[in-house]
């Protein structure tokens, strides 16, 4: 007779980045994992984000500390192969409007003053510091932080998907609608909308701007303050651009195979919701967005939008992350947050931790779901 413990079992509701990373760090530590997405991969946030790596700005300490974390872990992987195309560190460059000068000096100021690698640029000082912009879009300074990157995030699930399926993991797609469930006030897996139920130790909630709405039903209130997004990604175009652009009218990054990703907020009341939960929004305001972010590159190459996704951006109601375990449903965890991108790979590594381990990681001590209760 086998002495031998049993695997954890682990059930996943969400296929983005921070569900597929836990999964993946879970396997690693020798857990058995059931990921279930309720269409497919990154088909939510995850296949809409700009996926700028940073800590730019001004934010609390344990959030900006957790984030730096997170930039970390994108280097460890990027030193691994410098030379995949959906991950790279270009840094990252911002203006404000004109007129508002003060409020970039300040900034610049405040990131100084955490140690935050950034500097302060006059226009005419750009090309020596980044290559493709175009300076005469700057209209007094900018700021430009060397250490930041960016990722494809789509291909960052594909990459980490080929690892999730080596170690034996286990992928339901089109689930559906996916709820947890309970027995004597603790999380004992998972139910499909079709009925098919998946036994677990413990289950992690990872499902974007729905997260709030799938343990709601636990009794378990998280504020919800998701606003509607989108991101359009652009036809081919030969540039030189290697920085993230955060500006007044266009937010832009390289994209693989010659693209850019865009987005920003100013034409949110343009997107119309749809009673079937589907959005559209006029092929004109796409279009106008390309050619805000046009103005932004060396030689205002014609951008073209090839495709685009509109959906819910996931941001808790306070702002601040939610991460770990809900006190009031032991077993259930969840992975809430307006930065899945740069926290997809620390808050992976330190939820499986906690799943696996039992142990609280003090770095998600201030992000703890219970600070709703």
């Amino acid at each position: 007779m086998s002495s031998t413990a049993s695997p954890k079992r682990v059930a996943i509701i969400g296929g983005g980045i921070l569900g597929v990373s836990t999964a993946v760090h879970l396997l690693r530590q020798g857990a058995s994992v059931v990921l279930l997405t309720e269409r497919g991969l990154a088909s939510e946030a995850t296949g809409r984000s700009l996926s700028w790596l940073n800590s730019a700005g001004e934010r609390s300490t344990p959030y900006h500390l957790l984030r730096l974390a997170g930039v970390d872990r994108y280097r460890t992987l990027f030193a691994a192969d410098p030379g995949r195309e959906w991950l790279q560190f270009g840094g990252g460059l911002m203006w404000n409007a004109a007129g508002q000068q003060a409020a970039t000096e300040a900034r610049h100021a405040y990131e100084k003053s955490v140690g935050y690698d950034s500097r302060l640029l006059a226009p005419e000082e750009i090309a020596a510091a980044t290559s493709g912009i175009d300076a005469a879009a700057v209209p007094d300074i900018a700021i430009f932080n060397p250490g930041e990157g960016w990722v494809s995030l789509p291909d960052l699930v594909e990459f980490l998907m080929e690892e999730f399926h080596a170690r034996g993991g286990q992928l339901v797609l089109n689930a559906g609608k996916t709820s947890v469930t309970v027995h004597g006030g603790r999380a004992t897996g998972v139910e499909t909308a079709a009925g098919e139920t998946y036994q677990a130790d413990a289950v992690l909630v990872a499902c974007g701007a729905a997260t709030p709405s799938v343990v709601a039903p636990l009794g378990v209130e998280i504020p919800n303050g998701s606003p509607v997004s989108m991101l359009v990604l652009t036809k081919p175009v030969d540039h030189e651009v290697k920085a993230v652009m955060n500006t007044p009218r266009a937010a832009v990054r390289p994209n693989p195979r010659n693209t850019f990703a865009l987005d920003h907020d100013w034409y949110e009341d343009h997107i119309t919701e749809h009673p079937d939960g589907t959005f559209s929004i006029p092929d004109g305001v796409v279009q106008e967005l390309a050619d805000e972010a046009s103005k932004l590159i060396a030689g205002n190459p014609d951008l073209k939008p090839a495709s685009w996704k509109i959906g819910y951006k996931p941001i808790p109601g306070d702002g601040e992350p939610v991460l770990g375990e809900l006190g009031q449903v032991p077993g259930c965890f969840v992975a809430f947050t307006h930065s899945g991108a740069t926290l997809g790979l620390i808050a992976g590594e330190l939820l499986s931790d906690e799943i696996m381990s039992g142990n609280k990681h003090p770095m998600l001590a201030a992000f703890r779901p219970d600070r709703f209760a």
